[in-house]
């Protein structure tokens, strides 16, 4: 695989700084390098700013309205946009449903839902977990009954992310109990405004607001939002878990995390009063936690370059999500040890503290640090734990 930038290739490396430059102001940036929560407004007119230039949707074809970039162009873009502390673009959309739609979906299902993810109009939430299906899936409980021309549905699904934003959510529910549990789910587009829905938030440990449960009491769905075929869901939602993990390795967010680090490093002291970048034991743990960051970036070009081919992700994915979360863990892990004692203070903006009189006893940098240590233990359970990759790698890689 050549990693050498082109020519063609450094001049849209300008071109996406250029447009980060021109278009994301100040404020915003500092609120995203501060680890500040941003509105959904704000999310919104990023992600349309983005599709304005024809970054927001790299992967799609053409055919779809999308830029349909090369291996190494998204990898430029996902750098630049990571480096740049650019908002987080919401992967529901663009990168799980929209991909499944244009594989499974049906000539008036692409027609009407994938120009609404490019330009932002609808927010997409996912419909996977509930309070006794987590990691086995497939023991999903949520039933839908056929009356008509519509579907019935009765259940609730939790940690659903950013739900209380959402437009529409995609969901796997039962419509089968006499097969096998794998064969007997559906998947289906749910619109969130449907009467008999709604969202309770989950206040998680670093006081956030970003997950919930939602309840679905006989919640009518047209027969038509199912996506492929009834009790074929399994094989749709497999789809998607492997684009869905393939992009929580998240390198270049990472990368920028190990940079603010290194920063972070050369202000803070050791406990023998020499700069904590010149301390033995910390250096080390810095320099595997940078190889092992090396190694996951080349693994990630391997997929991308396959996907350029038209290749699913397969067992890479479960690779890519289970080293990016781990190496996500290891670098707020560190970053508490690097910032000291000013990481026992959680002064988390999401809970509206009074950030002017916390911030006279801390520095800039070690804000929100305790907040976000405690919300990236969630990486390596979501999107199926890191104990089921292992499971999945040690079936189809090694055939045990």
């Amino acid at each position: 695989m050549n990693i050498e930038f082109s020519k063609e290739d450094k001049l849209f490396k300008e071109k996406v700084r250029n447009f980060i430059s021109k278009n994301l102001s100040n404020d915003l940036k500092n609120k995203i390098a501060n680890g500040e929560d941003i509105t959904k407004e704000e999310t919104i007119a990023w992600q349309k700013a983005l599709y304005q230039e024809n970054l927001f949707a790299p992967g799609w074809k053409k055919k779809f309205g999308g830029a349909e970039l090369t291996a190494t162009k998204r990898y430029i873009l996902d750098q630049e946009l990571a480096l740049g502390d650019t908002p987080t673009i919401i992967p529901f959309g663009v990168t799980m449903i929209g991909p499944v739609l244009m594989h499974y979906g049906t000539e008036k299902q692409q027609n009407f839902f994938l120009p609404k993810i490019l330009n932002s109009e609808h927010w997409w939430c996912q419909g996977y977990s509930e309070p006794s299906s987590g990691s086995d899936l497939a023991s999903l409980k949520t039933k839908a009954i056929l009356k008509g021309d519509k579907y019935v549905i009765n259940g609730t699904k939790t940690w659903t992310t950013l739900a209380q934003y959402a437009d529409w959510m995609f969901c796997l529910v039962r419509t089968s109990f006499e097969c096998k549990a794998q064969e007997g789910i559906s998947f289906i587009m749910i619109d969130m405004k449907s009467k008999g829905i709604s969202v309770e938030p989950i206040i998680t440990l670093d006081q956030s607001h970003e997950i919930n449960t939602v309840y679905l009491e006989d919640v009518e769905v047209p027969k038509e939002n199912i996506i492929y075929e009834e009790n074929k869901g399994w094989t749709v939602a497999k789809f998607l878990l492997g684009h869905e993990r393939t992009s929580i390795a998240a390198v270049g967010k990472s990368k920028n995390a190990v940079r603010k680090l290194k920063q972070i490093a050369n202000i803070e002291l050791s406990n023998e009063g020499s700069l904590l970048i010149s301390d033995r034991g910390f250096r080390d743990k810095l320099t595997i936690l940078e190889m092992d960051l090396k190694a996951l970036e080349f693994t990630e070009l391997r997929v991308l370059s396959e996907e350029n081919k038209g290749v699913a992700p397969g067992p890479e994915a479960s690779l890519l999500k289970i080293r990016g979360s781990e190496i996500q863990q290891r670098i707020t892990e560190l970053t508490m040890n690097a910032v000291g004692y000013y990481g026992l203070i959680n002064n988390n903006t999401k809970s509206n503290i009074d950030r002017k009189n916390h911030n006279q006893i801390r520095p800039d940098y070690s804000q929100n640090v305790a907040a976000n240590y405690l919300n990236m233990r969630k990486t390596t359970i979501y999107g199926g734990s890191n104990e089921i990759q292992k499971n999945i790698l040690s079936k189809m890689v090694l055939g045990l």
